[in-house]
């Protein structure tokens, strides 16, 4: 097996009473690192308070509803993420997540239009996502869906999202802006806070397909939305640390969150994911303040628990 660096104990510490806002972990619709039962007693080991189960092709409430009773005290959340298995932006399947209690939708992610004509390339020796598999099977079957529009010809968000969007605000959930473009980001952002959604996370600005350009982050941060860092981003090659720090420090810690990506067979632990990043933000000349509003503030926000909770262990 792969050798994987561990995390120091500072950084433990840092990241007590974060909550990991997105994860990929079994069962699912292929090979992940840890089902979700596990990875709640990992995190419960480890001082962390929860996790946001995240599927590009299933709804996750009722699996997080299950997780969270067989490990009482780890708070998993489920989530939705409007791809084409769940009808695309489908005002039902919000509806019905609503009322399950999903804390996060995610827009398109693999179906949307951005992610489809994407002619971005990843780095040389950048590990490819898994669902890149999956999406060639389904197109060699003939049963892809068909790519996910959110915005119209005039640049306006359609008006099945903008349905979706005031579901969302209704039954408070965070929007995660998926795999859209930068133009597309900045449309659905300015619809959201005008529909009163109070949560907005922009999902991983760094990631090939998304590459949002400081000035752009900036906008969308001013707006109230958070952005996404991945730690999966930068240790899979998809871009350089250097540049996450930069984006970082440019459009500043309190407007960033700290996710893993994690639960591929290939890369580390879930559970170690925001420490890892955590260390690495240290070593790059980050105060244990910025990481801590980053990891912990942050992510708290966004899974809609008290801050007093996220005490650091003793």
């Amino acid at each position: 097996m792969t050798r994987h660096p561990t995390p120091s104990a500072r950084a433990r510490t840092l990241v007590a009473g974060a909550y990991d806002t997105h994860v990929h972990v079994a069962p699912d619709v292929m090979r992940r690192r840890i089902d979700d039962v596990t990875l709640a007693r990992r995190f419960a080991e480890v001082g962390l308070a929860g996790f946001v189960l995240k599927s590009h092709y299933v709804p996750t409430a009722e699996r997080a509803e299950v997780v969270r009773a067989a490990v009482p005290g780890v708070d998993a959340l489920g989530a939705l993420t409007l791809n084409g298995s769940v009808g695309g932006l489908n005002p039902v399947a919000v509806e019905i997540a609503g009322r399950q209690g999903a804390r996060i939708v995610w827009l398109p992610t693999v179906d949307c239009v951005n992610q489809r004509e994407s002619q971005a390339r990843a780095p040389e020796g950048a590990t490819p996502p898994m669902w890149a598999q999956l999406q060639e099977d389904l197109a060699r079957q003939g049963i892809m869906a068909p790519p996910i529009a959110v915005v119209d010809g005039d640049g306006s968000v359609v008006p099945a999202l903008r349905e979706v969007l005031t579901l969302i605000a209704r039954h408070d959930m965070a929007l995660a802006t998926g795999h859209l473009s930068g133009p597309e980001i900045i449309a659905v952002v300015d619809a959201a806070a005008g529909l009163g959604v109070r949560r907005i996370v922009v999902t991983h600005p760094e990631f090939t397909s998304q590459q949002l350009p400081v000035d752009v982050q900036r906008r969308l941060a001013v707006r109230g939305a958070l952005l996404e860092r991945c730690f999966t981003t930068p240790y899979t090659g998809k871009v350089d640390w250097d540049v996450l720090f930069d984006h970082i420090r440019r459009v500043g810690p309190e407007h960033s969150l700290l996710s893993s990506d994690l639960g591929q067979p290939f890369n580390p632990p879930v559970e170690n994911g925001l420490a890892l990043l955590a260390d690495r933000l240290l070593a790059a000349g980050f105060t244990e303040d910025e990481v801590r509003v980053m990891a912990v503030t942050n992510s708290r926000r966004i899974a809609q628990a008290p801050a007093s909770r996220a005490s650091r262990p003793a």
